[in-house]
C-alpha cells in the first residue's frame, strides 16, 4: 500500500536535515580532524558533538509514521503475509548495508598501518561478521564494524515488532469477533508507554527495540493523526500523543523524548495545514532525504579515510583541517549517491506493494 504523495508533505525534507546533522556528529565525534578545528570553534564542534546525535529521533519518528502509512493506515494490519513482509524488509536494508561494511573494513585495513586511531575499527572476526550480516552485533557484545550500524538493526526491530504486533491483533479479531478492530493501535500505545515510562530511562537496553519504540510509537500516531478525517477525531490523537509524551517527560525529563514529541506534532502539522502545504521543499533537501539511508551507511568509511589523509600530511594545520572536513561531507554525499544508485534504488518495492523505507539515523 502507498500513501498519495500529498500526505508525505516534508518527509524527504526531515530525512535530508537529519542525515547531514549525524555525519556532521560524526565528523566532530570521530577526530583527529575534529579535534584541530575544536580550538577554533569550540562551541560548534560541541554542539555538534553533544547533540548532532540528536537526530536519530527525527528517523525513529518518521521511521513509525512511515510504518503506519504502510502496515495499518486505517488502524489495522493492511498485510497478508507477515513473515513475507519482514524477510522483505531485511532484504530491503540488508545489500547497501553490507556493501558499506565491506567498504569499511576495506578502507579500516588500508589505513590501519599508518593511521592509530582509536576511530579504526579492527580487522573483523567470523563471528562479527555473521553478527552483522544477521543485525544482531549489539545484542551479542560484538564490537561495531562501522559508525552507527546499530541503527539499521534497530530499524529492523522496530519494524518486526510491528508486523507482529498488527498481525497478532489480527489474528484475534479473527478468532473472536468481538476483540476491537483497533487493538493492534491500543498494543502498539501500550508498548510505547512502556518504553518512554521505563525501558527508555535504562540505557543499558538501547540494543533493543524496546528502548527506542516511545519515538516510533509516536510517530505512528502522528500518521492517524494527519490521516483523521474530522477535527475531534484529530484532536483524540492529538491528545493522545500529548499525554503519552507529556506524562514521560514529567516522570523523567528526556531532550531526545521532548524531540521526539516536538517532531511528531510537526509531522501532523506538515500534512494537515494549509500554511505548511504551501512550502516547497527545496529539490536539493529532497534528492538528500531520498539517499539518506545510503550516506549514512558510508559515510563513515569515507570520514575515516579523510580523517587519515589530512593527519597524516597536515596533522596540526587549521585550515587544512577545516577543509578536509568539508571535503569529507561531501564526498559522502556523492559516495551516498553512488551508493543509491547502483544498490539502493534496486531494492525498492515495486509500486504497490508495501512501502517501509529505512530511514538513517
Amino acid at each position: 500500500m502507498r500513501l498519495a504523495d500529498q500526505r508525505l508533505h516534508g518527509i524527504n525534507a526531515l530525512k535530508g536535515i537529519a542525515c547531514a546533522l549525524i555525519v556532521w556528529h560524526h565528523l566532530a565525534f570521530y577526530g583527529p580532524m575534529s579535534d584541530v578545528v575544536h580550538a577554533v570553534v569550540p562551541g560548534l564542534t560541541g554542539w555538534l558533538y553533544d547533540y548532532g546525535r540528536m537526530a536519530v529521533q527525527v528517523f525513529l519518528v518518521m521511521g513509525g509514521f512511515l510504518a503506519a502509512s504502510s502496515l495499518a493506515p486505517e488502524g489495522w494490519a493492511a498485510f497478508t503475509q507477515p513473515g513475507r513482509l519482514m524477510l522483505r524488509r531485511y532484504y530491503r536494508l540488508v545489500p547497501p548495508y553490507l556493501v558499506a561494511l565491506a567498504v569499511c573494513v576495506l578502507v579500516a585495513a588500508l589505513v590501519r598501518p599508518w593511521f592509530a586511531h582509536p576511530s579504526v575499527p579492527a580487522a573483523p572476526t567470523w563471528l562479527q561478521a555473521v553478527a552483522h550480516v544477521l543485525l544482531l552485533q549489539d545484542v551479542l557484545g560484538q564490537e561495531a564494524l562501522s559508525a552507527g550500524v546499530w541503527y539499521v538493526a534497530i530499524d529492523f526491530q522496530l519494524f518486526v515488532s510491528s508486523v507482529l504486533v498488527f498481525a497478532g491483533a489480527r489474528a484475534l479479531r479473527q478468532r473472536w469477533p468481538q476483540v476491537p478492530a483497533r487493538l493492534g493501535v491500543g498494543l502498539m500505545l501500550m508498548l510505547g508507554a512502556a518504553s518512554l515510562f521505563f525501558f527508555n530511562r535504562h540505557a543499558g537496553l538501547d540494543v533493543t527495540a524496546l528502548y527506542f519504540l516511545g519515538s516510533y510509537t509516536l510517530g505512528m500516531l502522528a500518521f492517524w493523526a494527519s490521516r483523521a478525517t474530522g477535527q475531534a477525531q484529530r484532536a483524540q490523537w492529538l491528545l493522545a500523543m500529548a499525554l503519552i509524551g507529556g506524562a514521560a517527560l514529567l516522570l523523567d525529563f528526556r531532550g531526545r523524548i521532548a524531540l521526539a514529541l516536538l517532531v511528531a506534532l510537526g509531522l501532523v502539522w506538515l500534512q494537515t495545514s494549509a500554511v505548511a502545504r504551501q512550502w516547497r521543499e527545496p529539490r536539493w533537501l529532497v534528492k538528500l532525504g531520498q539517499i539518506s539511508y545510503s550516506v549514512f551507511l558510508i559515510h563513515f568509511p569515507v570520514c575515516l579515510l579523510v580523517n587519515a589523509v589530512v593527519s597524516f600530511f597536515w596533522p596540526t594545520q587549521l585550515l587544512a583541517n577545516a577543509l578536509g572536513l568539508l571535503v569529507a561531507f561531501l564526498l559522502s554525499l556523492l559516495a551516498g549517491t553512488l551508493l543509491y544508485r547502483n544498490v539502493e534504488s534496486r531494492q525498492l518495492p515495486a509500486r504497490g506493494a508495501v512501502k517501509a523505507q529505512p530511514l538513517s539515523p
